[in-house]
């Protein structure tokens, strides 16, 4: 299951790619906006990824306008790795690499053709594991290191 969530300003971008998702058989819960009225993105961030971090769902897909104010929120949310992404290489490594759980996409500044294509690189690649492992481990740790300040 995909977590998806859009401020006002992804909002068209996020029902294109609830589209998507559907048309590849994906399943997806969708944690707002409903619609494209002004609202605050750190409000649909933090519960996409709370169920991203509990294991309901698998990815999540963030989007605003620009990408960065849910790039930022998503990040602040234990256990997270959220990755702003405006290309299919940024994507694919940073899956392969980071193993990033969440994607944020900036609605504004990604046409909608690419960012499916985004989309599509970032869930269907696998992180790489080896040494990629040990250096992720090393941000878990700095995160634990920080939660205890």
């Amino acid at each position: 299951m995909i977590a998806i969530a859009s401020d006002h300003g992804g909002f068209a971008l996020k029902k294109e790619i609830m589209e998507r998702l559907e048309a590849r058989g994906l399943e997806y819960k969708d944690f707002g906006s409903f619609t494209a009225e002004s609202c605050d993105y750190p409000d649909l961030a933090a519960p996409a990824c709370r169920a991203v971090r509990s294991g309901e769902c698998e990815k999540g897909i963030l989007i605003c306008g620009t990408g960065i104010g849910m790039s930022i929120s998503a990040n602040k949310i234990k256990g997270i790795r959220a990755a702003l992404c405006g290309d299919c290489f940024s994507a694919e490594f940073t899956r392969r690499h980071n193993d990033a759980n969440v994607l944020c996409l900036g609605a504004r500044v990604t046409g909608a053709g690419l960012a499916l294509k985004i989309c599509d690189t970032f869930l269907d690649t696998p992180f790489e594991g080896g040494r990629h492992k040990r250096r992720i481990e090393k941000v878990e740790e700095i995160e634990r290191e920080e939660a205890g300040l």
